[in-house]
């Protein structure tokens, strides 16, 4: 039995979660359909991205994320089905699932959808309309050739990395949690300080072993180095930025 994960910008309070997902009984009553989360920034694809990337490794392989923050539905960006290692990703090939596919590390196979949809009478549901309907019938064991014409999977994110030297990389702050925490695009790793700000911070293992009410470093549930406030938010205390810059150094200079 397929595993459908859900991630959207859609939010629970006008039933779009709900349309989806009656779609998709509809079509295989015996799927078993997980929220990843509704709470993506509306139009935000970055954000679905890092949340994807960070968590789609937890899920059974097989598993198909339905994955919907699409500002430019309705316009030419492609609607896809992407299998890639032990999972599918089905959704508009904007960026979305570019993190995960290069965290995966393996040829994406890539298929245009132009098949079990459902008709449309708009162009602005998707979500409903196109990508609800193929994960159910994936689901179903439909092959993922029966969709439509094999395409060449383009990555589509704008992912600035960080910049790795001798003993340190140069990163920047690309995400804020609800805790208020600062996510870097540093990957986790052995670092003896950060450099924020022109001041040197620590770095520990846990949130509480930080230091109270100052900045404080940690490998975060993204994957990425954090910055955080024990019990308190970094973003609001310290009115921290996106696009800051971040040093990290991997021995004491």
């Amino acid at each position: 039995m397929s595993l459908i994960v859900l991630l959207t910008d859609f939010g629970t309070k006008d039933g779009f979660v709900g349309a989806v997902k009656g779609v998709l009984l509809s079509i295989n009553p015996y799927c078993q359909i997980v929220d990843l989360t509704h709470e993506v920034e509306p139009f935000n694809v970055m954000e679905g991205a890092l949340i994807l990337r960070a968590h789609y490794r937890y899920f059974p392989k097989g598993s198909i994320f339905l994955g919907v923050v699409d500002p430019g539905v309705g316009s030419e960006r492609k609607a896809v089905a992407v299998r890639c290692g032990a999972y599918t990703f089905v959704g508009p090939m904007n960026g979305l699932f570019d993190l995960a596919l290069r965290d995966i590390a393996m040829p994406p196979e890539c298929y245009l959808i132009e098949n079990f949809t459902l008709p449309r009478i708009n162009q602005t549901f998707h979500g409903r309309d196109v990508f609800a309907p193929v994960c159910g019938y994936l689901s179903k064991g439909v092959p993922l050739q029966m969709l439509g014409r094999r395409i060449e999977y383009e990555f589509l994110l704008e992912w600035e990395k960080a910049k790795e030297f001798k003993n340190k990389i140069e990163g920047k702050v690309i995400h804020f949690d609800r805790y208020g925490n600062a996510i870097t695009n540093v990957p986790c790793g052995k670092y003896s300080h950060v450099v924020f700000r022109g001041q040197k911070i620590k770095v520990v293992s846990y949130f509480l072993e930080g230091e109270r009410e100052q900045i404080n470093a940690v490998c975060g549930s993204f994957g990425y180095m954090e910055l955080f406030v024990p019990m308190g938010n970094a973003k609001e205390r310290f009115g921290i930025s996106l696009g800051e810059e971040v040093c990290f150094f991997t021995s004491e200079v």
